[in-house]
C-alpha cells in the first residue's frame, strides 16, 4: 500500500480527482468539502495537494484563472488498487 492512502485527506483528494470531469483544484476543494459537509482549511489542502504532487500522484497544469489537477498513471493505479482493496475487505 502507498503511503499516501494513510492520508484520509490525500487518498480522498485523489478519488475525488478521479470521479470529476476535468477537475481544478478550486472544484476538488469544493467537492471535498460536499462530501465533508464542512469546510477544508486551505492550508491543509494545498499541503495535500502539494504532497500529491510531489509524490508524483497527481500534477497541475495551469489553465488560465484556473488551476487543473490530474492524477498521474501512478496516482490512478493506486486509486484502482485501494478501490479493490475496499472492495475485497467490504465484500467478506
Amino acid at each position: 500500500m502507498s503511503r499516501w492512502l494513510q492520508s484520509g485527506l490525500r487518498r480522498d483528494v485523489c478519488i475525488t480527482i478521479a470521479g470529476l470531469d476535468d477537475p481544478t483544484v478550486s472544484g476538488v476543494k469544493r467537492a471535498l468539502e460536499k462530501r465533508y459537509e464542512s469546510r477544508v482549511r486551505p492550508k491543509t489542502f494545498h499541503g495535500a495537494i502539494d504532497a500529491l504532487e510531489s509524490q508524483g500522484l497527481v500534477e497541475r497544469t495551469p489553465d488560465g484563472a484556473h488551476e487543473r489537477v490530474s492524477l498521474t498513471e501512478t496516482g490512478a493505479a493506486d486509486v484502482r488498487e485501494q478501490f479493490e482493496w475496499m472492495s475485497e475487505t467490504l465484500a467478506d
